[in-house]
């Protein structure tokens, strides 16, 4: 078996027995706190597990384990840390009392690790060590912005809700002026990022790799991303005139000035800047 396919069946392994283990304990104790740790754990372990396993050191490999790895430390923490001052995660309110339901949760998240982690495997089982070219360059520099742009609007979005006096108010400071969604442009934007970083040693088939950060895209563009909390706050501050312009002027993912945004044509922002009519379902129909 080629290096990189038994890397990929340890990896599979390793996170459905990873993922297991965790669903088996959140399950059978009803806690919510583990579930997003469990994940972002996940990554730093698949990207630890398989750069050790080569054992080549190449600067490459270790430069990108390591991005996860700050990542991983980053977003894990921070999850960890406000879901123990919110106590509950409601997105599982009706889950507990279907397992089969629960179980799917845990299922998804480990096809997500498994998957988004496919260029930093693919790179850790490579013999190849071109020299450090523009690829690199940019994929690390993506990284950068994208990492910082994601904990910069965490921190933002924690501040405001931690303030009594926003209590009922959507977050419009700092970044959230300039994308309803500035943590998912990061968190796209660095995985993007480790994508082209790792396309100096793809070959062939591996090229596939592109499945992760198209997955983490996909996923957070239509899935359980964007669209469940542009829901969410329709649901809440339909009627709120004020909420309206600020969703009119803001652009859904990309940070722009509100000023350029909420001047360009309907047909522009759905084309070119993800303002799809799933997003507005809600105000619609209010």
């Amino acid at each position: 078996m080629a290096l990189a396919a038994r890397f990929l069946l340890i990896t599979a392994l390793v996170t459905v027995l990873y993922q297991s283990v965790f669903f088996v304990m959140a399950a059978a104790l009803g806690i919510d706190t583990v579930t997003d740790f469990a994940g972002c754990s996940n990554f730093i372990i698949v990207a630890v597990l398989t750069v050790i396993l080569h054992g080549s050191w190449y600067l490459r490999q270790i430069v990108l384990t390591v991005l996860v790895v700050i990542w991983g430390l980053r977003l894990g923490i921070f999850l960890l840390v406000r879901i123990l001052q919110w106590g509950k995660d409601h997105r599982f309110d009706h889950m507990h009392n279907n397992k089969l339901r629960y179980s799917m949760f845990w299922v998804l998240q480990a096809i997500w690790v498994w998957t988004v982690s496919l260029p930093v495997t693919i790179v850790n089982a490579s013999n190849e060590n071109p020299v450090v070219h523009s690829g690199d360059i940019l994929g690390w520099i993506l990284w950068v912005i994208g990492f910082v742009t994601e904990s910069i609007a965490d921190q933002q979005k924690m501040r405001f809700k931690s303030d009594p006096q926003n209590k009922g108010r959507w977050c419009d400071t700092g970044l959230w002026g300039w994308s309803r969604h500035p943590n998912y442009f990061g968190e796209i934007l660095l995985w993007w990022g480790i994508f082209i970083a790792a396309t100096p040693v793809l070959n062939g088939f591996q090229w596939a790799v592109v499945a992760g950060p198209v997955f983490t895209t996909l996923i957070l563009l239509f899935a359980s991303g964007i669209p469940i909390l542009e829901a969410s706050a329709g649901k809440c501050y339909s009627g709120n005139a004020e909420y309206r312009r600020y969703k009119f002027v803001t652009s859904p993912l990309i940070p722009l000035p509100s000023i350029l945004y909420g001047g360009l044509p309907g047909w522009f922002k759905t084309t070119f800047l993800f303002e799809f009519p799933l997003y507005s379902r809600k105000l619609s129909a209010d």
